[in-house]
């Protein structure tokens, strides 16, 4: 049977991001730029190039600014046009979303991934939808969550991105049980929640971008606690392993941990560099920085 088309999908950005204080006392996380557009822009990008149509946002006390930023901005726009600025107003437009495409829930406790994706079920309702979290940025020449929709359309069920980490670092992840490899997809007969170390079934970790039917909905209804004490998404997920219904998709592309501070400078190096207005300017002042660290050592 074909499966559904995937036309919503559910981007939880209800966290405090904490691992960014001070900044992120006054602004959402998901506001932060990666050179000069917020990580929000990057993950609803690559929701529109897959053929999302519906935006669901699961928020929390503090966010208005997120909301702000998808919304008109009549006098910077008229201020643009009077200065002739067509290439900003351009810019500018791509951050709008259309009237009835974005929704806002709130995530009124934090209690898990699970959790927060499961306070959008009643926009949901019974169809197959997206879960992308911002914190994942993927820089790849067809966007991730495109690659899983043509994948997802051959295998329906569920579908998660993957990607090979070191054994070591198998803890920090939710872990795919390996049943069958098929090259870019594998079928699951399991998935593990941030394994203790030495007991991950492989290195095939989940990383923020799901296929997921309306079952995983279901599933969640239970509120069952897992890793953490929390709702785990990858928990609700595994449920539906026993009927063969769930498929990591190898991804192609690099992705960036822009939860971690590390992983953000990471990021802002590889997506300045990957600019031509910024590339040669950028890639004078890394090397003549490294220059000056290699003499002082």
């Amino acid at each position: 049977m074909k499966a559904k088309k995937v036309s919503k999908a559910i981007f939880p950005v209800a966290g405090l991001g904490t691992r960014f204080l001070p900044a992120t006392k006054s602004i959402p996380k998901e506001i932060m730029t990666l050179v000069d557009r917020p990580l929000i822009q990057y993950a609803i990008d690559e929701a529109r190039a897959a053929g999302i149509k519906e935006f669901i946002f699961v928020t929390s006390r503090g966010k208005s600014a997120l909301e702000d930023y998808f919304d008109n901005a009549p006098e910077l726009e008229s201020a643009l046009k009077k200065a002739g600025k067509e290439d900003l107003l351009e810019i500018l437009k791509e951050t709008n979303m259309d009237s009835g495409a974005i929704a806002y829930i709130r995530q009124n406790r934090p209690m898990g991934l699970g959790h927060a994706v499961w306070c959008a079920r009643r926009l949901i309702g019974n169809e197959p939808f997206a879960v992308l979290l911002p914190d994942d940025v993927i820089a790849a020449e067809k966007p991730c969550l495109q690659q899983m929709v043509e994948a997802y359309a051959e295998t329906g069920g569920n579908m998660v991105a993957a990607m090979e980490v070191a054994p070591e670092r198998t803890s920090s992840y939710g872990v795919l049980d390996v049943g069958e490899d098929m090259g870019a997809i594998v079928k699951a007969k399991g998935m593990v929640e941030k394994p203790k170390a030495g007991t991950a079934p492989s290195n095939l970790a989940v990383i923020g971008r799901y296929i997921l039917s309306p079952k995983v909905m279901t599933n969640l209804n239970r509120m069952k606690q897992g890793a953490g004490g929390e709702i785990q998404l990858t928990d609700a997920i595994a449920d539906e392993v026993a009927d063969g219904n769930v498929y990591g998709y190898r991804f192609r592309g690099q992705r960036y941990d822009c939860g971690s501070k590390a992983g953000f400078l990471q990021a802002t190096v590889a997506f300045g560099l990957s600019r031509p207005d910024l590339r040669d300017e950028f890639s004078a002042y890394l090397h003549d920085m490294i220059a000056l660290q290699k003499a002082a050592q």
